[in-house]
């Protein structure tokens, strides 16, 4: 026991190849704000707060709905579960390199000859043995077990299960950063299409109106008070919004099919789901955006990177121990005997045991040569979490100064759309008096229909920079979620 304690520290202790530790990433102190850093309708707050199921916050049961569907049903989240569950196989089999492999091996021989190879070689006599041909009947029986172990005293081994363990959070850190993406997608698909209900609501009003000032100047002309001109211009008016609505109507086809594809659906599968009309989702009063040094936590893309880093780390590490001796041991018991009873006799059982020791010696500079490849891949995994890191900042502010700057955009455009409904009923009641010539009203129409379109995009607008903000700071995944097991319903289940 004494003399095999040093054996079993080596063992223990020696493990080859640079040991990782987190890198240490400067961030900003705080989010850099926009040059007016008023927000009038929802102000972002430097507070910590669970963005898992942000999208709660818009208090929309359909849109709540969808997500829910969409994160159970997604094709590309469920090959992302799937990439979770391959990798934890994959640990298994790195790890198994350095237990024992033990096989049981079992064969049966049986000879038949028509004629004896031994007749006539008798000991003693010059010809005179049996000259007859004898058949001839072999049987050989033999089972046994073989064991193999390659000792990893200088830890490839030990580093490989390394890597495959970064490998799998690398994957499920996929599999939540597919989340964030998906929810993000499913709520801008949403917002759009009740965006584009809501503009298809105001052009309706908007014909209706004008359809009731052709009738207006139509009683005009028959009278004689107008020209023809003035019918024409506005039957050209309201030719010119009516021709608005198959795009828009086009558009609010085609994200109904987007949200339905996204919630692994045939397109037109929530057609009479989403047809009915609905407001955009209003937004929250407060914004918690924490700060930037959050998002290294919070962004699945981060800490992504930061494992596919530690994972080509560790494989420094099975590539270096390619330079040390490799030991191995092997062990062997087999039984053999003419009959299988005989199988079992003590005598019939043989066994071997052999040590050996393998050590590169020239290779042409082969293993030199990988090591250097996997600290280059190391190397290039460092560059890819910078890039993730800076690239996950520069997200969350741009998408801070446009969900701000929008804001007082939206603020202008509600005056401006109500200042063109008081200027259309004003041109309205003075062209019915004759105090104003038909030009003002078809100017004051243009007008509103312009400010009022204008008004619902920068509606539609401001809750779409808020998703991204929701995004870009790393909201929509679950901490303690593990990806679930094929179910019955899957193509390829396997009980």
């Amino acid at each position: 026991m004494k003399r095999a304690l040093p054996l079993v520290l080596l063992v223990a202790g020696c493990t080859v190849g640079p040991d990782y530790k987190q890198p240490d990433m400067p961030v900003p102190a705080r989010y850099a704000a926009p040059a007016q850093t008023e927000a009038p309708l929802s102000r972002p707050v430097a507070e910590a707060v669970d963005l898992s199921q942000w999208w709660q916050q818009f208090h929309d049961a359909e849109l709540e709905s969808l997500i829910g569907r969409a994160l159970a049903q997604n094709p590309d989240l469920l090959t992302a579960e799937s990439r979770v569950r391959e990798a934890r196989q994959q640990e298994i089999v790195a790890g198994a390199a350095g237990l024992p492999q033990v096989n049981a091996t079992a064969s049966t021989v049986q000879l038949h000859s028509g004629s004896n190879p031994l007749a006539g070689l008798t000991t003693g006599s010059s010809g005179g043995g049996t000259t007859g041909s004898q058949d001839t009947n072999l049987h050989l029986y033999s089972a046994g077990f073989d064991a193999t172990w390659e000792i990893d005293i200088f830890g490839g081994v030990r580093r490989a299960v390394e890597a495959a363990e970064a490998g799998t959070e690398a994957a499920r850190w996929q599999m939540r950063d597919g989340e964030v993406t998906l929810t993000a997608e499913i709520a801008a698909d949403y917002v759009q299409l009740r965006a584009d209900q809501a503009r298809l609501a105001i052009l309706a009003n908007q014909e209706k109106s004008q359809n009731a000032v052709l009738d207006l100047t139509l009683a005009k002309a028959r009278t004689g008070f107008v020209t023809e001109l003035d019918v024409n211009q506005q039957r050209q008016l309201l030719a010119q919004t009516q021709a608005q609505r198959p795009p828009l109507a086009a558009d609010a086809m085609a994200m109904r099919h987007a949200i339905a594809v996204l919630m692994g659906q045939q397109p037109e599968a929530l057609d009479a789901e989403l047809a009915a009309d609905a407001p955009v989702p209003p937004l929250p009063p407060r914004l918690p955006v924490g700060l930037p040094s959050d998002l290294l936590r919070a962004r699945p893309d981060i800490r992504m990177a930061e494992r596919k880093l530690a994972q080509a780390t560790a494989q420094v590490g099975v590539a270096t121990a390619d330079l040390y001796p490799k030991f191995d041991l092997i062990g062997a018991i087999t039984s053999a005997s003419s009959s299988v009873g005989g199988m079992f006799n003590s005598s019939s059982i043989s066994q071997i045991g052999l040590g050996s020791i393998t050590w590169p010696i020239f290779h042409g500079g082969q293993i030199h040569a990988n090591i250097a490849a996997k600290d280059e891949e190391a190397r290039q995994a460092y560059y890819a979490y910078q890039k993730a890191v800076l690239g996950g900042i520069q997200n969350a502010e741009d998408a801070l100064v446009r969900y701000q700057t929008e804001q007082q955009r939206f603020v202008a455009l509600d005056r401006a759309a109500a200042t063109a409904r008081a200027s259309t009923a004003l041109a309205l009641q003075q062209y019915r008096t004759g105090l104003v010539t038909y030009i003002n009203v078809l100017q004051a129409q243009s007008t509103q229909l312009q400010a009022e379109d204008s008004l619902a995009q920068s509606r539609s607008s401001l809750t779409s920079n808020l998703v991204s903000v929701y995004k870009a700071l790393g909201g929509g995944w679950k901490e303690d979620r593990e990806p679930p097991g094929p179910v019955a319903g899957d193509p390829l289940f396997r009980q």
